[in-house]
């Protein structure tokens, strides 16, 4: 199979680094691309929101496979460009048509179209600027702290929890008023807070059947203790150790199913990954968010639990046989680490060369996000700039070897969280 990969991050790194050991596999591109993926494939300079550059170039060298990485190019409807020019009709995309893609494009479609079809929620209300007299006085109403998230894509960043009243005010004003978000926070969900342990669940599926992607648990804050701002993502661990058999048969049942049948209810066809983002609130779980895609870093620590083939799965589902396919998953944990630019998720500088990488043995994998290759060395171009994802019988021992690694990577004022998953690997393994 001839795959296009759209994107640049560590989720691409991974999922390129996953579908290159494929015997299906027969050749890989990835757009644009970082210097991790160049190692499992070819990178091209075509922008992944350029629907008409990818169109053509799947057909010119002839795609059978086209993977979507990030939410924006299916916000902007990539699959349907695909879909409505005939020289590439034919091509299997994973990830939905711009009409499911809603689920992660609009906060507010995902919570009405959770609410019609019954899967569990937090109450909310949403609103805009003409509205926002009504949205300082719901506020009042609520108990702290106060959930606030922006409508539209902010790439991971548009959730806010505010501590007091007069915070949660100040953010709602600035976002509205203000546009400290700009379009992405035209409209404001606000909604209550659910107290409870956060995890993360993924599926692919054609709309119909699904298979059942490992559990994760991921870090958002930039500092430890969970402290700090919010950032794309500081780390993740797979399973989510609260993702017991029991809690797993309700998601199934009263997430899962109910999402599905929705999406078939609503005649919207959905091919690809569903990412739900859970609160366990007791023993009964409640979503937080849908995600039309993987999770970054999730991803990372996800893919490398997965021992059959991707590819094959990525196949059958466009071939509408996804429900004769199982997906071996190992019983091992997995840790992710991410190491930042310094300064993250405000202002920071790039271009740092990158020290350590070719010290990094087989036991764990650098994942490249914020990259860039100059003269044959590799330097910083992002805020979020690597991952070491490693894979061990236990949780803690999956950290030590991941901690282990990261001491041997380094760049000027990089940073990283000392204290991912250790709240949980001494529960785990008490």
């Amino acid at each position: 199979m001839n795959v296009l990969l759209l994107g640049s991050g560590g989720r691409e790194h991974a999922i390129a680094w996953s579908i290159a050991k494929s015997p299906l596999l027969t050749e890989l591109f990835i757009a644009p691309g970082n210097p991790g993926t160049a190692q499992h494939g070819k990178n091209l300079l075509i922008d992944t929101e350029d629907n008409s550059a990818i169109v053509t170039f799947c057909s010119e060298r002839d795609i059978n496979l086209l993977i979507v990485g990030p939410e924006a190019p299916l916000v902007n409807g990539v699959h349907d460009a695909i879909l409505n020019d005939p020289r590439t009709k034919d091509i299997t995309v994973i990830g939905p048509q711009k009409a499911g893609a809603m689920l992660e494009g609009s906060k507010d479609f995902s919570k009405q179209f959770m609410l019609r079809h019954g899967v569990p929620t937090a109450a909310y209300k949403t609103f805009e600027a003409t509205t926002l007299n009504q949205g300082l006085a719901f506020l009042e109403t609520l108990s702290p702290p106060y959930v606030l998230k922006c409508d539209g894509l902010a790439a991971g960043k548009g959730v806010l929890i505010e501590p007091t009243l007069e915070k949660a005010k100040s953010s709602l004003k600035n976002i509205l008023e203000d546009g400290s978000f700009g379009a992405a926070g035209a409209k404001v969900v606000i909604e209550e807070f659910l107290d409870g342990t956060e995890l993360s669940t993924f599926i692919l599926t054609d709309g119909k059947d699904y298979l059942l992607l490992p559990t994760a648990k991921d870090y958002k804050c930039v500092g430890e203790g969970d402290t700090g701002l919010n950032t794309g993502g500081m780390g993740a661990l797979s399973p989510a150790p609260v993702a017991d058999e029991a809690f797993m048969r309700k998601v199934k049942e009263k997430v899962i199913a109910r999402s599905l049948k929705g999406l078939q209810k609503e005649g919207i066809p959905y091919k690809g990954f569903l990412f739900i983002g859970l609160m366990r609130v007791g023993d009964e779980p409640k979503v937080i968010e849908y995600n039309v895609r993987m999770g970054d870093p999730e991803t990372e620590a996800v893919l490398p639990l997965i021992e059959s083939d991707l590819l094959a799965h990525f196949k059958a589902l466009g071939e509408g046989k996804l429900s004769r396919e199982e997906m071996i998953i190992s019983s091992k944990c997995s840790t992710t680490v991410m190491m930042v630019s310094g300064g993250y998720p405000e202002s920071y500088e790039k271009g740092k060369k990158i020290y350590g990488l070719n010290e990094i043995g087989p036991e764990s994998m650098v994942f490249q996000a914020g990259t860039k290759e100059m003269n044959g060395e590799i330097f910083s171009s992002g805020g979020r700039v690597l991952t070491v994802t490693s894979v061990e019988e236990t949780l803690s021992g999956a950290l030590a070897k991941s901690y282990r690694n990261l001491n041997k990577l380094s760049f000027e004022n990089s940073y990283y969280r000392k204290d991912i998953g250790y709240e949980l690997a001494n529960a785990r393994e008490d």
